[in-house]
């Protein structure tokens, strides 16, 4: 029975951890070198990785996508990320201003020769397989790009997560001791009774 239970609390750990690192916030140093809209087609796997279709005016399968084109400090990887609103749903960024953000991308267009550093905070992986894009919350630009990103975001939002658990916890708690537990106590009462009954001891 040691293996099995191994092998679940390896899949639940993995599950947990890659729900974690889709979620939760991260931060790159980038210079923007175009903004661009496309048509994407979402089917099968990729489409679980794009907004709602309902959100907004976006249609179902097929719709424009906003993504932002950037490049890394070395000069030679490319990012792309992809620009929607998450609305009220998860992951619960609460992003309503994607137009908002893709017009400060365009103005912060800049160059190799002269670049503009922004800090993108975005969410999410890229995958060419799956043709998913992380998605883009914000931007601000930063004078250098060695300039240290202290991981707050992911600090809060652990630290979140942890209240909400130890909360839910608490509560479940409650409810055990105050509801399931004299529920049983009844039950196992009513039980012994109706053993006696049957065995005729009255």
């Amino acid at each position: 029975m040691r293996w099995p239970r191994i092998i679940f609390l390896l899949v639940v750990a993995t599950l947990v951890g890659a729900f974690l690192s889709y979620t939760l916030p991260q931060r790159d140093v980038v210079y923007v070198t175009g903004t661009e809209v496309i048509r994407q087609d979402l089917s099968g796997l990729n489409q679980w990785f794009y907004a709602r279709g309902d959100s907004g005016s976006a249609q179902a399968n097929s719709r424009d996508i906003r993504f932002i084109n950037t490049v890394r400090p070395d000069g030679t990887t490319v990012s792309v990320y992809r620009n929607e609103d998450t609305g009220f749903l998860w992951p619960p960024y609460f992003k309503f201003a994607s137009q908002d953000l893709q017009a400060e991308a365009s103005n912060l267009t800049s160059t190799g020769a002269d670049p503009q550093w922004v800090v993108i905070t975005h969410y999410g992986w890229r995958s060419n397989l799956f043709s998913i894009y992380p998605n883009a919350v914000a931007m601000r630009p930063v004078e250098t790009p060695d300039v240290a990103l202290f991981p707050w975001p992911i600090l809060l939002s652990l630290l979140g997560i942890a209240i909400l658990i130890f909360v839910l916890w608490r509560l479940w708690e409650r409810f055990e001791d105050g509801v399931i537990e004299p529920l049983w106590d009844g039950l196992a009462v009513r039980w012994a009774k109706t053993r006696d009954w049957m065995a005729g001891r009255r």
